[in-house]
């Protein structure tokens, strides 16, 4: 009777333990077979799962649709599984995606499975540019050898996988007319007033240049014409070569050029004979017929443009004596010959100009 009651309370006393194993047994199970479940679920919600593999690693593609609409997003998941003593590295998927954007991605971290592999997930949610059917480019993953990642470097390339997206207009695409505008309203315009402006600038236009006909035309009522004989224009320039000094400066034919061009000159004005426009040889021709009194003073005339031809173009050098002859025989040429009875117009003319350079 004592021995049964001992035995009794060791079993009494051992049920409370038994019963606690039990349960922690059931609650390891039942929590490895939840997240065994919810792992499992996770890779039921892809319609596309394709394995590929090499040596140590193997490697996943998922995504959880074929078909899609412009409007919707794709999930794509790539999944690694390396055994130990390798590393796996990733495809950097944004630098080979062509037809689709990436609007979300995710690092689903690192696990070990149930063949100690360590499985590395990325997630990726990307949407589709156009419609049509497009594929999923081939991703590369690189792996190597822990002990010598230098030269143990191996890849493995997965495969295409095609995407139809679709437009979200359907069937009626084709039958797809862009009705016209109706209803146009005619925008209200600003009232402009370019015509005042333009009636103002002509106004002013039309004032100044009646003002500038009328001062113009009382100018040349009130303007006095002036009348010189042409032996006051020979002496004036004869004065103005005199103050030049041409001599003393070394300038001998600059002098010989202008002294020829006041006596061509005088001769135009005084006897209405051309002489400025012609050559010597053509001057002397017109010069035996011309009505100059005296044909010693035509003799004096032939001889002193030909001295000034000599010096001009020859490059004669003539002595003090010829210079002072050269010009006391034009200065009484011209006493000689003035006259009172024939003036001309200086009115518009620059004298100072006429002087220095011998125009009419």
């Amino acid at each position: 009777m004592k021995m049964t009651s001992k035995t009794q309370e060791y079993e009494t006393s051992r049920t409370p333990i038994v019963y606690a194993l039990i349960t922690c047994a059931l609650l390891l199970v039942c929590a490895g077979c939840k997240e065994d479940t919810k792992a499992k679920s996770d890779k039921k919600g892809f319609q596309i799962d394709k394995d590929y593999q090499r040596g140590p690693l193997t490697v996943h593609v998922r995504a959880d649709k074929t078909k899609m609409t412009i409007a919707e997003t794709l999930q794509l998941e790539l999944e690694a599984a390396i055994e130990a003593g390798f590393e796996v590295q990733m495809p950097k998927v944004d630098k080979v995606l062509e037809n689709f954007g990436i609007v979300d991605w995710e690092n689903l971290g690192d696990k070990l499975d149930a063949n100690n592999n360590k499985v590395t997930r990325y997630r990726y949610r990307l949407e589709p540019f156009l419609s049509g059917t497009f594929p999923i480019p081939a991703f590369t993953f690189e792996f190597h050898d822990v002990n010598n990642p230098e030269k143990n470097k191996y890849e493995l390339t997965t495969e295409p996988v095609d995407i139809e997206v679709t437009s979200l207009l359907g069937e009626q695409r084709d039958k797809l007319v862009i009705a016209d505008i109706e209803n146009v309203v005619q925008m209200f315009k600003k009232r402009s007033f370019w015509w005042l402006w333009a009636l103002g600038i002509g106004s002013i236009v039309t004032a100044g240049t009646a003002v500038w006909v009328y001062l113009r035309r009382k100018r040349q009522a009130e303007l006095i014409r002036i009348f010189k004989p042409a032996h006051e224009i020979a002496y004036e320039r004869l004065q103005a070569l005199v103050k030049e000094d041409l001599i003393k400066k070394g300038k001998i034919k600059e002098f010989y050029e202008q002294i020829s061009d006041i006596l061509r000159h005088y001769i135009e004005h005084r006897f209405n004979l051309r002489a400025p426009e012609k050559t010597t040889e053509e001057f002397l021709i017109e010069l035996a017929t011309a009505d100059i009194p005296g044909a010693a003073d035509k003799k004096d005339l032939g001889e002193f443009l030909k001295h000034c031809d000599l010096v001009k173009f020859a490059k004669y050098n003539p002595a003090a004596e010829q210079i002072q002859k050269t010009f006391d025989l034009v200065k009484n040429f011209i006493e000689k010959t003035k006259s009172d009875e024939k003036k001309i117009d200086v009115t518009d003319a620059d004298t100072g100009h006429l002087v220095e350079t011998g125009s009419k």
